[in-house]
């Protein structure tokens, strides 16, 4: 009889589900589902025997709801994982497009980004407005020209009428922009010797050798230097470098030769950048970030072993990347030593605790918050509550965007926000308070709700100080040309965009990549 009613009990909760609409499930909705099957048995069965049968219904309701939501928080991860391997055009298509994505091999960013378009809506009637074309670009004016005349053809030299000799009365000048190949010589640098021909004794004298980067090295200056920031600003590693010596020149430089160009020139540069050190932590505000980076090992296992590059800056300031082989808080720690100002960062541990002096400023970035309800509106387009929360944290922002399009110092920008942001900081935490009574915690936007309110404090820090941004998107920044090139092992410098960034503090570690590195301002 028991084995009865609950397959009987079963089959009706199956069948019901069937027909649910497809909504965010929340705890409680089993009971509901079964209450009025309860109803029916109460008033059939025997009291002891309900007591068990309902006792076993509740266990697999509750089961049933787990299994639900255990799947809905997996197959959210699985869509940001996939929107995150595939791009941003991927995130118009169903889970069923990415999942047949998966199954089709070197599918390209093209391919998805045409298949998201594959079913957009038609254009509206509205006509764009056609932008006014600027004109045929104009070359700088600070290039040197190099004039070419062309003469006319003989033909061209007589006149057509009476056959008299035409006269030149002007040019039709066009410019285009032209470059020299890298031509490659050998500098051949002769010295002085004198000597007087009546002492002897005074032996010989000979002009000074000027100085140089590295003392008998087969190269230049300049040809270190151009390695250098060929290889971290263009991101051309040594090895591409080495064999183009070899083409364009036909000299054959090792690219071990060249690691030791890169260390020796680090190792010139480390007072600078401890300079500049000096100089950040004796200022009143720090943004902070972290990025991965691969570097080889010499004990032989085969595989890079995964640092860490902790860069430190001020808006429109000086930026320093500091090297450490692991992401604890030691880096930081040491880096910061006993900074008293402002640090802006993400929402790290590393972060939190024996960092900076005692009377350090933590502040957090909107940036991260908000980034973690977009990745929710990501997964579920028709999320209100979390494409609201966006919309006013897109006001936040817009008020900064307002004070740098009117030229506002931070004291008027200041001013600006006080009239303006708490209002929208009252509504965007209620609002976040109230969406976290209502989804998974361990759901997208569950997420991004716990990681707001706990940093909450932090985040609304600029209340209190004018200086301080509302994100940490420019330290962000800073790390894009270690994105685009990541090919810093056996290197001890980094020179990025325009070499006015150089590297090299330290030097304590046992590895190819050590030290940290600076931007000139």
């Amino acid at each position: 009889m028991l084995a009865f009613v609950l397959l009987f009990c079963y089959e009706i909760d199956i069948v019901s589900e069937a027909f649910q609409p497809a909504a965010t499930s929340t705890p409680g909705n089993s009971y509901s589902l079964s209450s009025d099957l309860l109803e029916q048995l109460k008033a059939q069965l025997p009291e002891s025997l309900f007591a068990a049968v309902s006792g076993k219904l509740n266990a697999y309701a509750n089961e049933l709801e787990y299994s639900k939501l255990k799947i809905q928080v997996l197959e959210e991860k699985l869509r940001l994982q996939r929107i995150a391997k595939y791009g941003p055009g991927s995130e118009k298509l169903s889970n069923l497009q990415l999942e047949l994505l998966e199954f089709e091999p070197g599918v390209s960013n093209t391919e998805v980004a045409a298949e998201s378009e594959r079913n957009a809506l038609p254009p509206t009637a509205e006509k764009k407005k056609r932008r006014k074309h600027p004109g045929r670009q104009t070359l700088p004016a600070d290039l040197p020209r190099v004039e070419r005349v062309i003469a006319c053809t003989p033909e061209q030299c007589v006149c057509g009428g009476c056959g008299a000799d035409t006269k030149v009365i002007g040019y039709e000048v066009s410019e285009v922009l032209d470059v020299k190949p890298a031509e490659y010589f050998v500098q051949v640098t002769k010295r002085e010797k004198r000597a007087c021909k009546k002492c002897e004794e005074q032996g010989v004298a000979m002009a000074p050798l000027p100085v140089r980067i590295i003392a008998k090295s087969l190269v230049s200056d300049r040809i270190i230097i151009d390695t250098i920031v060929s290889k971290y600003a263009d991101h051309n590693p040594l090895f591409r470098q080495s064999v183009i010596f070899l083409r364009d020149a036909g000299i054959d430089i090792s690219r071990a030769t060249m690691c030791g160009w890169v260390m020796t020139v680090g190792e010139m540069l480390a007072p600078v950048v401890g300079a500049m050190r000096r100089e950040l932590l004796a200022g009143s505000y720090i943004q902070a970030d972290e990025t991965t980076v691969d570097v080889q090992t010499h004990d032989r296992r085969g595989k890079n072993h995964q640092a860490y590059l902790w860069q430190y800056g001020t808006p429109g300031g000086a930026t320093i990347f500091d090297f450490q082989m692991g992401r604890g808080r030691q880096g930081p720690a040491h880096f910061l030593d006993k900074f008293e100002g402002i640090l802006q960062t993400d929402g790290y541990v590393s972060y939190v605790r024996g960092v900076g002096g005692p009377k350090m400023v933590h502040a957090a970035c909107w940036s991260h918050s908000r980034r973690g309800f977009v990745d929710a509106i990501k997964l579920n387009k028709l999320d209100a509550a979390s494409i609201s929360i966006v919309e006013r944290m897109d006001q936040l922002f817009a008020i900064d965007a307002r004070a740098r399009n009117e030229k506002m110092d931070h004291a008027a920008r200041h001013v600006l926000r006080q009239q303006e942001a708490p209002a929208l900081l009252d509504k965007i935490h209620a609002q976040i308070l109230e969406l976290s009574k209502n989804v998974l915690p361990k759901s997208a936007p569950g997420e991004a709700c716990a990681y707001t309110v706990k940093l909450w404090k932090k985040l609304t820090c600029f209340l209190e100080y004018p200086e301080l941004e509302l994100s940490n998107n420019l330290a962000e920044n800073s790390m894009r040309g270690i994105a685009l090139g990541r090919n810093y092992v056996h290197s001890q410098i980094m020179c990025i965009h325009k070499a006015k960034r150089c590297v090299i503090l330290r030097d304590d570690a046992p590895f190819s990549l050590m030290g940290t590195l600076g931007r000139c301002a």
